[in-house]
């Protein structure tokens, strides 16, 4: 029998987070930088990669189709790209373990090859909606199905009879454009995908640093097919998904004063500074650069006394993965924080608004949630045991609430951390929280 490894965290209060440090690199731009650089002709280079569980999962499912990757070492990773038509049939069903981005993304790439592939996963992916993304590549006249209730397993016949389509997204996905576009790379004459708002545009500006030109007027971006894509360097920032725990544990916690170096700061993934900021957060941008690609800047958090309010719409789509996070400033806020326009966090890794509500209130705050948000009663966290849904954002959210709270915190089932931010804890540990991590073997 299979050997479970159950990790859960305590998290004592009292910490204070101090001096600067590293987040690992952006989950997004890696997942989307493996992508091309494995059907771009050349070697591409990147460096600062994140090495965690989801990334993984995609190299592996591109090494399953025949595509050198050497991750000897760490995060500077080698990829010998193929071209658009070398990657070769899988012999097996494509295991994508927990990540929703490689399950969306390959089911694009992979509907304009010449071979079937079939998109897999674990029993927390297989519950995520999919049916998003074959609705519309279906109408690109690709071969691929999904289960009647529009999940994984994705079965995908390929076709070399991809046609361009104008597609006005019915929500806003960025993992949804990004399946577009690379079909699209495919798919004879035009491809245009409309927003109903501008999501991260990691994808559009990897494919015109891989030579491949992409038009954008409004909320509508445009492909053309392509003949090759052309390897390039990659360098990866810091992951600002990731960079958000340790930026509202500095919020809250008194004397705190710390510094994120690196971190990418892309206007599309921004907006959770632009909340915090609202909710009066002492936040600093300093040594902003573009290197080559992808915005870059410094972050100084220093404690502060915090708000509720009110989140505007216009930031919900550009901060979805932020929430768990924003929810813990919440909680230690005065007043009422509401945010609505969100109900994409129910078919996350977990049901977020559902778990967040449930873990504030086992921890002494009032939080009501809502079909598509949550409300949020500042006030003053007691400590105790929460459960985390095996969703990684709710057990890093819940670790950076330890540092204030009056007791101790345990959060349960923290193992799939590690698909986002491996070394969490020995990480935060080294910036001043006080948490430990608890292994059992069962």
């Amino acid at each position: 029998m299979d050997t479970i490894r159950k990790i859960n965290y305590t998290v004592v209060p009292g910490g204070v987070l101090k001096g600067t440090m590293t987040v690992p690199g952006d989950k997004s731009i890696s997942h989307r930088a493996l992508m091309l650089g494995a059907i771009a002709d050349g070697e591409t280079r990147i460096r600062g990669l994140l090495q965690g569980e989801d990334i993984l999962a995609t190299a592996f499912a591109l090494r399953e189709m025949g595509v050198r990757i050497d991750l000897s070492c760490g995060r500077d990773v080698r990829v010998q790209g193929v071209g658009l038509n070398g990657l070769c049939p899988p012999r097996r069903p494509l295991d994508l373990g927990n990540s929703g981005t490689s399950a969306r993304l390959f089911a694009g790439l992979l509907a304009g090859q010449r071979f079937e592939s079939v998109l897999t996963g674990d029993a927390s992916l297989q519950r995520r909606p999919m049916q998003r993304v074959v609705t519309p590549l279906r109408q690109m006249n690709a071969d691929l199905t999904c289960t009647e209730g529009g999940t994984l397993p994705i079965h995908i016949k390929g076709s070399q009879g991809l046609k361009g389509i104008h597609y006005v997204m019915p929500v806003a996905s960025a993992q949804l454009k990004s399946s577009l576009l690379l079909a699209g790379l495919y798919a004879e004459g035009r491809t245009c995908i409309e927003e109903p708002v501008p999501t991260r545009d990691h994808t559009e500006r990897l494919l015109t640093r891989f030579s491949c030109p992409v038009d954008r007027t409004g909320r509508t971006v445009c492909i053309s097919k392509t003949d090759k894509l052309t390897a390039a360097d990659i360098t990866v920032p810091g992951d600002i998904s990731s960079a958000a725990f340790p930026m509202i544990g500095a919020c809250i916690a008194d004397g705190s004063d710390i510094t994120l170096q690196r971190v990418g700061v892309n206007q599309t993934r921004r907006a959770v500074i632009e909340i915090l900021q609202m909710m009066g957060a002492d936040i600093t941008l300093y040594n902003e650069y573009e290197p080559g690609y992808e915005p870059v800047a410094d972050i100084r958090i220093r404690s502060s006394r915090l708000h509720g309010i009110a989140i505007p719409p216009r930031l919900v789509p550009a901060a979805i993965d932020e929430f768990p996070a924003i929810f813990i400033a919440a909680a230690y806020a005065d007043g009422l924080t509401v945010l609505r326009n969100a109900a994409e966090l129910r078919v996350k890794e977990s049901d977020r608004l559902q778990a967040m509500a449930d873990g504030l209130q086992a921890t002494g705050i009032h939080a009501t949630p809502m079909e598509d948000g949550i409300e949020i009663e500042g006030g003053v966290m007691r400590g105790g045991i929460v459960n985390s849904c095996t969703d990684h954002r709710i057990a890093m959210a819940f670790a950076i609430a330890g540092i204030r709270a009056e007791g101790p915190i345990q959060i349960l089932d923290c193992a799939n951390v590690n698909t986002s931010f491996p070394g969490f804890v020995k990480t935060m540990q080294a910036a001043g929280l006080d948490v430990i991590e608890e292994i059992d073997d069962v």
